[in-house]
């Protein structure tokens, strides 16, 4: 009975290889002219995996040629599968070297999914269509942690007049661009045609907002000028926060990546800068890991996606009291 525990011959690939040409050809002299050898070459691998295998023949030498003796038959499926399993591999890990194969997982914040995320997206798979992309959403604390667990390879993440990166962090954070803060108002609003709005102006809005706590939010600012911003509604996703604008029922601060879908039933005008940073969008890596190849391929699409970005621009000049 077989021993099931037993330790397979080590075997060269270079004997595999010469076995299978020596039995198509059924003749050492032809193997060894198709491999550019000798024939005494082409003997010698023979022997030596007729050896590794336990001693037993693997041809029959015949008057004119060889073919496989019942060892040799054997042996053949075998090979030919071990061989063509080598040349599948050599294919992948060099689709993988070249981004033409494998695996990207991206992670990205929601806003960078209105215009930034899908462009790179776009280009990426229109330069390296036989790469898997997948794409989750979350928030930038949640990203940068899943980037650390291995669990996504690029997360586009934000900061508003912050830094993210610091001694001993897992992550590297290649910038991307720059995005100004704007106040989404309803078209009639008595605001709504200024060129620009300090911050304090606002103070007695109800605002449209992703939290119900001003700290931690883009409404944070506020604090410093003075107010607390009364939140009226929490309202998670933007396209339901321009709903919410419109019916009058608020106002609410826009990041720039999420100005191109803007309704025509409210205006966005460009709050100060002095008064609300603008927010700095990252590509974030992992440090210390070896990137898969993919990576930066899709790093360099998203700055060319940030470059290509038409954000919405304000007019006029800044202002430094509140009027």
């Amino acid at each position: 009975m077989p021993n099931p525990h037993a330790v397979p011959p080590d075997l060269s690939t270079v004997w595999l290889r010469t076995f299978l040409d020596v039995a198509r050809h059924g003749s050492f002299t032809v193997a060894a002219r198709e491999l550019g050898w000798t024939q005494s070459a082409v003997s010698r691998q023979i022997a030596a995996l007729e050896a590794a295998l336990g001693g037993a023949p693997l041809f029959d030498r015949l008057p004119r040629g060889v073919r496989p003796t019942a060892q040799g038959r054997a042996l053949l499926p075998h090979a030919e599968e071990l061989v063509n399993r080598l040349h599948v591999m050599a294919r992948e890990l060099t689709a993988l070297r070249d981004a033409e194969g494998g695996l990207l997982r991206v992670g990205a914040f929601a806003t960078a999914d209105a215009g930034l995320v899908p462009r790179a997206i776009a280009g990426f798979r229109t330069r390296h269509p036989g790469v898997t992309l997948t794409r989750e959403e979350g928030l930038t604390p949640a990203l940068l942690s899943r980037l650390a667990e291995g669990e996504v390879d690029v997360a586009v993440v934000s900061t508003t007049g912050g830094a993210l990166s610091g001694p001993g962090e897992t992550y590297e954070l290649h910038r991307l661009l720059d995005e100004r803060l704007y106040v989404a108002l309803p078209a009639g609003h008595a605001l709504a045609a200024e060129p620009e709005l300090p911050l304090c102006r606002l103070a007695g809005e109800d605002w449209i907002s992703g939290s119900p706590r001003v700290e931690g939010s883009l409404l944070e600012p506020a604090l410093r000028h003075g107010f607390r911003p009364r939140v009226a509604h929490v309202v998670a996703e933007w396209t339901a926060k321009q709903g919410y604008v419109a019916a009058g029922l608020g106002v609410a601060l826009v990041p720039a990546l999420a100005a191109e879908g803007v309704r025509p039933d409210i205006v966005l005008v460009p709050v100060r800068e002095e008064d609300v940073p603008p927010r700095t969008v990252y590509a974030a890596t992992a440090r210390g890991r070896v990137p898969t190849p993919a990576v930066g391929p899709f790093v360099a699409e998203l700055r060319g996606a940030a470059r290509g970005l038409g954000p919405h621009q304000g007019q006029g000049l800044s202002t430094r009291t509140c009027r």
